[in-house]
């Protein structure tokens, strides 16, 4: 039975936690600081941002009431799809969310369905839930009384399918266990999108702003499901959770969709180009979305250490070393920049 809890205090976080992209810290410690300034292509986010107009100076200065947050859940709703049996909330990125969700549930078996972005394992289980890591949804459901997936799947695009989720969520629900659906990049694959399930018995689903609208500075994110839930999770997030600043803007850009429309043309042909150009030059592609691509080469670490030196970061994975994950490039000048150091990289 899945139990929620008004409070949980989980025990202190570790001081290191998973590897991420977009550290340009880390990557200046290697190879320094390159003259060009960086092109980071070691995160998934949409090179094209949504374009930041002014917004009212009333969002700046006071702080959003209701009427603001409601005016952006009417507009991630509509985006989204969600029906009104679905429960919503916004937050200050999913990142927030995973961290909220392992407390407000009681200690209990989680089974994520990995590889994966590997802050979900970290979070439950530095919140004292037994965490598992396996391979498939089918032994994730047999292992674990919560179960989590990315769909489409980061770092290799993976997708189970709506038919095979909704199938879950309902065997989930008969045994009072929950599947958790991380979309942060359903945007670009409408087969992997589960929206219109939110609001069922056992599913729940986390949706990011910042990767499809390209602003993950903006650190807006939301979670979809039933009602129950859905209200714990913003008790335990607590009022303005979400900035003024976040909220003008993402519900302009929820509704602008003549923009949306076109960026997805855009990023699907990008996708394509990058798939082109890394095959090309000799890599194994093993998946990927309209926004990354990942590729193997067993000379994996002599690539990434060659493009660092040449002030390009990619997405390196120590444990399967032979895999590199690359993110979109954006102006022309980018894609030529990309294209001169893999022409003398060591393939």
């Amino acid at each position: 039975m899945l139990t929620l809890l008004k409070w949980k205090r989980a025990p202190p976080m570790k001081k290191t936690g998973p590897y991420h992209g977009g550290n340009l810290k880390a990557a200046e410690r290697l190879f320094g600081a390159p003259a060009k300034g960086w092109l980071d292509l070691s995160t998934g986010i949409n090179p094209w941002p949504y374009p930041v107009a002014v917004l009212p100076s009333s969002a700046w200065s006071r702080l959003p009431d209701e009427g603001d947050v409601q005016g952006l859940l009417a507009a991630a709703r509509g985006y989204y799809g969600l029906g009104d049996e679905a429960g919503l909330v916004a937050a200050p990125g999913t990142q927030a969310l995973l961290q909220a969700l392992p407390q407000v549930l009681s200690p209990q078996k989680v089974a994520v369905v990995s590889p994966t972005y590997g802050e979900h394992a970290h979070s439950w289980a530095a919140a004292g839930h037994e965490v598992t890591e396996t391979p498939t949804l089918s032994e994730a459901v047999s292992m674990g009384e919560v179960v989590v997936i990315v769909e489409p799947n980061n770092p290799d695009g993976r997708i189970s399918g709506k038919k095979k989720l909704k199938e879950t969520a309902r065997e989930m629900a008969a045994k009072g266990g929950l599947l958790i659906v991380d979309g942060a990049f359903a945007d670009v694959a409408p087969e992997a999108d589960v929206a219109n399930l939110a609001g069922m018995p056992g599913l729940l689903l986390l949706r990011s702003f910042g990767k499809f609208f390209g602003l993950a500075g903006v650190r807006l994110g939301f979670a979809a499901g039933e009602k129950p839930l859905i209200e714990t999770l913003a008790a335990r997030l607590g009022p303005w959770a979400v900035s003024g600043p976040a909220i003008a803007l993402g519900e302009r850009a929820f509704q602008d969709r003549s923009w949306i429309e076109a960026t997805r043309n855009r990023l699907s042909e990008a996708g394509r180009s990058l798939c082109r150009l890394l095959e090309s030059r000799g890599f194994d592609l093993v998946g990927g979305t309209d926004l990354f691509v990942l590729v193997e080469t067993p000379k994996a670490g002599q690539v990434f250490e060659h493009l660092g030196r040449d002030g390009i970061l990619v997405r390196p994975f120590e444990e399967r070393p032979h895999r590199l994950r690359f993110g979109l490039p954006g102006g022309q000048d980018e894609w030529d920049r990309l294209t001169r150091s893999l022409m003398g990289a060591p393939l």
